[in-house]
């Protein structure tokens, strides 16, 4: 943001579009999968073709219901489907099927992490159900086709109230929502497949003297990506107070209202496209063709049963129990398997610390190479916990540590198994030590003349004999023992 003498408030609510991750479509029986050929998933009542009925999809509702409860909502118990009336090329109803005044949860909150350590509370205006709409390629330049396969696609919208004031919150509220549906098993919200859109509606509250400024409302549509995300919202921050320094008393929502834009990507800034909408615009109609939705208790309570442990709360407890920092709770709450691991292995007695080294260490990195969450590559809580307890009595270092959980990731057998048939067991015999020791002084006459010599070459000559006898070795040999010998031999 530009420097300025006026008290400037950025207000944004989000608009999180969240494609949910069942098995069909939400009104009929065609597959909800992403990849195939164009209009290879669609049917009768997916296209739109006269006299085709809907069918509701229990499972849309069930996980609509436990993001729902996730949030702090009051599900309701009792909605209906409404018709949004718009005409649009990949929307061959000319409605979309969603709720209106009856959405299935509203007043819940999300509470998100900062990077101070603080967290930021942020209200949740409604979670409704509601169908996608297909897809527009303009892969062409004479024409533009329409993919169906996305048609009729369950799609939860969330919405919350313009409880964020920087770019930082609205960031950490989108990657908390990412998160938050990913966690619960509702979407896979894969921003390149579209899973997950966002569309925030900006505008400043500014105060010079005495007299307070309210900037249009800004919605940006369609946005795919956090770094879209960021940008969209930091521009527009200073796009309407630039506005704004040019018209103070015309820039304003009173006299404006509300636009829709879009983000130009290559020129990094959004773009005006029409006025906003209104709810009287799109004729919303209880839809005929559709049964209302109970919701009793005990649907409820089966569904919040599935819940568990949320992430923030599991943040909390890694960085109050743990004594985690922040960025390792958070790498360790990506996803629920990858904390259970540690959660399983310290319950076994293992330290935590040790625990969240190894995972975060030789596992993230796997994770890395493997393009896939630390959960993913192979080593489990119970491994895990017993390798961090021979760890600490000694019984292997960390070179060896490391080494065993790579190997853990492909056999089932225990680190005390691997440990044995690799030979990774620390040894503690100080004559077998001292002749690996001189083996390598024998063989590296070079770093003993540095090592001895002092001088700036005399520690990494010093590191380079440590290193050398720790691999003849295999990890076996314990550093600080290594170490002391290769003084005594050298006369350091």
């Amino acid at each position: 943001m530009m420097r300025t003498s006026d008290d400037i408030l950025p207000v944004v609510g989000l608009e999180i579009h969240v494609e949910l991750a069942t098995a069909t479509k939400l009104f009929c029986r065609c597959r909800n999968t992403f990849g195939d050929p164009p209009n290879t998933h669609v049917c009768p009542v997916c296209i739109g073709l006269p006299g085709a009925l809907p069918v509701m999809n229990r499972r849309a509702v069930e996980l609509s219901m436990k993001v729902g409860l996730a949030l702090d909502c009051k599900v309701a118990d009792y909605t209906k489907w409404d018709r949004k009336n718009y005409y649009y090329p990949d929307l061959p109803k000319n409605y979309q099927i969603s709720q209106y005044d009856l959405p299935l949860a509203a007043d819940g909150r999300l509470e998100i992490p900062l990077s101070d350590g603080s967290t930021h509370v942020v209200r949740v205006l409604r979670a409704h159900l509601e169908e996608d709409a297909g897809k527009n390629i303009h892969a062409a330049a004479a024409h533009t086709g329409v993919d169906l396969n996305r048609s009729c696609v369950p799609l939860l919208e969330i919405v919350s109230e313009p409880d964020m004031h920087s770019v930082e919150q609205v960031l950490g509220y989108a990657r908390a929502m990412h998160r938050l549906v990913r966690w619960l098993g509702a979407s896979e919200a894969n921003m390149q497949m579209g899973q997950m859109r966002f569309e925030p509606n900006v505008n400043l509250r500014i105060k010079r003297g005495d007299v307070e400024f309210r900037t249009p409302i800004a919605e940006i549509k369609n946005l795919n990506s956090f770094r879209a995300l960021e940008r969209t919202v930091a521009f527009e921050i200073d796009r309407q107070y630039a506005a704004w320094l040019e018209d103070p008393e015309g820039f304003s929502i009173d006299k404006l209202g509300k636009q829709n834009r879009g983000y130009d990507d290559d020129r990094e800034q959004t773009v005006f496209q029409r006025e906003k909408e209104e709810a009287h615009d799109y004729r919303y109609f209880p839809d005929p063709d559709l049964a209302p939705v109970v919701m009793d208790k005990s649907w409820r309570d089966s569904v919040a049963a599935e819940i568990g442990e949320l992430p923030l709360a599991r943040w909390k407890r890694y960085t109050e129990d743990y004594s985690l920092s922040p960025e390792e709770a958070d790498a360790l709450t990506q996803d629920p398997e990858t904390g259970d691991i540690l959660d399983e292995a310290v319950d076994t007695g293992a330290d935590a610390r040790r625990g969240v080294n190894l995972l975060l260490g030789r596992g993230a990195a796997l994770a890395n190479e493997r393009g896939c969450a630390i959960a993913a590559v192979g080593v489990t809580g119970g491994q895990l916990g017993e390798l961090v307890k021979m760890q600490d009595a000694g019984e292997v270092n960390a070179t060896a540590a490391a080494r065993i959980f790579d190997i853990l990731t492909e056999t089932d057998q225990s680190p005390r198994e691997v440990a044995e048939r690799e030979g990774l067991l620390a040894v503690s015999d100080s004559n077998q030590i001292e002749q690996w020791v001189e083996q390598v002084i024998e063989a590296s006459p070079q770093a003993v003349e540095d090592a001895t010599g002092g001088g700036k070459k005399q520690k990494g000559a010093f590191g380079f004999l440590t290193g050398q006898v720790m691999q003849l070795s295999k990890g076996a040999a314990q550093p600080q023992e290594v170490q002391q010998i290769l003084r005594q031999k050298l006369g350091l």
